[in-house]
């Protein structure tokens, strides 16, 4: 009888996976428990075999051939934290906790929980692999977790080459990110009474059972992340087609960096975080456009790389090396009224990772002008005239960031260090498909800018530069 409760619970959780599912389950298990996998042994005694931490381990050991070095597709401290969510699975008739080895049924279930399951069903196993003892955990576990969450995430994207056209080379270090979105993520910890603890606070707050389930299912990051680890980490359910996007758009494919020795201003972390605040349909591709590295610290420049571009994302650091920016919603267009609507958000990348988005207050969402007496001259985004939430100065080098608290049209405080900074560095990067009309052809600064036109036609000149269009990049593929 206990065969047919044991049975009845294995099957009832493999039931929610596809045949092929399955079959890639079965392998995945089979190759860690030593076993062959013949079609008696997936019946008569699948749930007999058992697997210990020593072959997950030696699951993520792959040799490399080109190094003969061995490199971990996940590392040691996650492998150990997925044994133990693994091992933590009660059995109907069995005692929990006193085998070291993990039987079929046991990593069936935690696949079905951790994948398929609801935030009821994860929050057991997510749990476990915080902390190994049951009760209460502390902030401080709860950080540690979520930082190797982060870490391993990033480390099996790039060591499946899954980066899709970044690489832990053209972007910042990722290790202050790790902290950055960690960080952001805890944030959104909230005790039974709604309070949410801060700094020091949070680390030594205790957070029971049904906190941490009412924040896993508040931060889906945390499933994303769990999902991300376990399909790639493990190579279970990699290759079969996911019904779910967020994890098909985790990371946006990365193009115009290939062979141009530059390192972006964002790391893996904050272009997780910022992609996934972007707009559904424009989180697949970020392309980029403007680097004052590559083409120049130069207004101009920077208009006639970004006008017309359809919806951006742009990001400067300061001289102190704090990093921030905003996402327009809108193409760029060189006129003296503000443009853009409520899709458009102001973001902190370091030293806090944070996106701050649209108040109702206002609409001044995004703002550019150049060469306009009347008006102000530069890129704006948020607040009003003389007080944007962010403003980078025609005269090129120099900004402000004034909230005084916040941004009245995003609820955002100081982005810079000091409210008016000078730039170190800035770049501008197209978000999902480039406009069909900019895809045809590249248009000048006279098409931009009729005034300047009309000028040149009123002089009788010609328009020289006609034949001097810069060709718009061809959409190379960087992977």
């Amino acid at each position: 009888k206990m065969g047919n409760t044991e049975s009845n619970a294995y099957h009832n959780h493999l039931s929610r996976f596809l045949p092929e599912e399955q079959t890639d389950i079965d392998g995945v298990f089979d190759t860690l428990s030593g076993s062959s996998g013949s079609a008696g042994g997936k019946n008569a005694k699948a749930t007999k075999k058992t697997m210990t931490l020593a072959a997950l381990q030696a699951r993520q050991s792959i040799i490399q051939d080109i190094s003969a070095r061995t490199r971990e597709a996940l590392p040691e401290q996650m492998t150990v934290r997925l044994y133990n969510g693994m091992k933590s699975i009660d059995l109907p008739g069995k005692s929990s906790g006193l085998s070291e080895q993990i039987s079929k049924e046991q990593f069936v279930i935690f696949m079905s929980d951790v994948l398929k399951g609801n935030a009821d069903e994860k929050i057991t196993t997510i749990m476990r692999m915080i902390s190994k003892t049951e009760g209460p955990v502390k902030g401080k576990q709860i950080q540690e977790f979520i930082e190797d969450l982060i870490t391993s995430v990033v480390h099996v994207l790039s060591y499946r080459n899954e980066l899709k056209g970044w690489n832990l080379e053209n972007t910042r270090d990722s290790a202050s990110g790790v902290k950055a979105l960690a960080s952001q993520l805890l944030s959104e910890l909230k005790l039974a009474d709604g309070t949410k603890p801060v700094g020091p606070q949070l680390l030594e707050t205790s957070f029971d059972l049904s906190v941490i389930e009412d924040w896993v299912y508040r931060v889906p990051q945390v499933s994303v992340f769990l999902s991300v680890v376990i399909r790639q980490g493990l190579h279970v359910l990699h290759s079969i087609p996911d019904q779910t996007n967020d994890i098909l758009n985790l990371v946006p494919r990365c193009k115009g960096m290939k062979g141009r020795g530059l390192v972006s201003l964002f790391d893996i972390p904050s272009i997780i975080y910022i992609n996934s605040h972007l707009p559904a349909e424009l989180r697949h591709k970020w392309q980029l456009l403007f680097s004052s590295r590559l083409h120049g610290e130069s207004f101009s420049q920077l208009c006639g790389h970004i006008v017309n571009k359809g919806p951006c994302i742009v990001i400067l650091k300061d001289l102190d090396g704090f990093l921030f920016g905003g996402f327009a919603s809108h193409s760029w267009e060189t006129k003296p009224q503000f443009q853009g609507d409520n899709r458009c958000f102001l973001f902190s990348v370091f030293p806090s990772l944070a996106v701050y988005t649209y108040t109702g207050y206002n609409d001044h969402f995004m703002y550019l002008n150049n060469g306009q007496q009347t008006m102000p001259n530069g890129l704006g985004m948020g607040g009003q005239h003389g007080y944007f939430g962010l403003w980078i100065d025609s005269d090129y080098g120099k900004g402000h960031s004034k909230a005084k608290p916040r941004c009245t049209t995003y609820n955002s405080p100081q982005l810079s260090a000091k409210e008016e900074f000078t730039l170190d560095a800035l770049e501008v990067w197209a978000v999902g498909d480039v406009p069909e009309s900019v895809a045809k052809g590249k248009k000048s600064i006279l098409d931009v800018d009729p005034e300047a036109q009309a000028l040149l036609e009123m002089a009788g000149k010609s328009r020289q530069s006609e034949g001097l269009r810069e060709p718009i990049e061809e959409d190379e593929d960087d992977e």
